[in-house]
């Protein structure tokens, strides 16, 4: 199993929204990144990503889970990008903040902190663990 993070703007599309999609889960459109797009080719069904709030509150709020691999995103006309399906698993006891992982040595080189304008990130397993430790799981 690999390891995500997912960021959306949560007036755009928050944790909120994924929760109410069920295990029906929902596509995750829109990336139109080449370097995201490669992160979305290599993710797996059973995969876990972090679903973080990008923008406002800039934190990490939840679990989702990869459910269907990548294809052809809907929503790209010319039909370049992709997307995969995901679903909410759990929410983070604590959020853990942009701040929060700034401040942590441990997750110095985490995505999250080198590159956080990627809006699809590999997370590493000791990072994962991390981060759940610190939220509460």
């Amino acid at each position: 199993m690999a390891y995500w993070l997912l960021k959306s703007e949560p007036d755009a599309y928050s944790w909120s929204d994924l929760v109410a999609t069920g295990d029906k889960g929902e596509p995750w459109t829109g990336v139109r990144n080449h370097t995201a797009k490669l992160n979305l080719m290599a993710m797996k069904v059973g995969d876990r990503a972090f679903f973080y709030h990008s923008q406002e509150g800039k934190e990490i709020v939840g679990i989702a889970e990869v459910i269907r691999e990548h294809y052809i995103d809907p929503t790209d006309p010319k039909g370049i990008f992709v997307c995969v399906d995901v679903k909410a698993v759990e929410p983070l006891p604590k959020p853990f903040t942009l701040a929060d992982a700034k401040a942590d040595p441990a997750l110095a080189s985490m995505s999250l902190v080198t590159s956080f304008r990627l809006s699809v990130q590999p997370v590493t397993e000791a990072e994962w663990k991390h981060v759940l430790a610190k939220s509460g799981l």
